[in-house]
């Protein structure tokens, strides 16, 4: 099963579940996520479903594409890593 973390930076803010998930897509891997903390899906989607500006995803290591319809594959032996950019000055 594909496996989703999300970084500590997000948790200071929301509970991060580590899930195993049979998700063959990136949103059915997320909505496993937000179905654990309904929370966590503000942080990372915006209000049309899509990534936000500030939230990277990794599959495999490498950045996922397609960031409106979160349609990436995963596959048996996934790694997501879910990040949230930092900012300041």
């Amino acid at each position: 099963m594909a496996l989703i973390e999300f970084t500590p930076q997000l948790h200071r803010f929301v509970d991060t579940p580590r899930v195993e998930t049979p998700a063959s897509v990136l949103g059915e891997g997320l909505d496993a996520a937000f179905a654990i903390n309904p929370r966590l899906r503000g942080y990372i989607l915006d209000d049309q479903g899509h990534l936000r500006p500030n939230v990277v995803v990794f599959i495999d290591g490498r950045r996922a594409r397609d960031l409106r319809g979160l349609t990436d594959p995963l596959g048996p032996h996934s790694r997501v890593h879910v990040l949230q950019a930092l900012s300041g000055g």
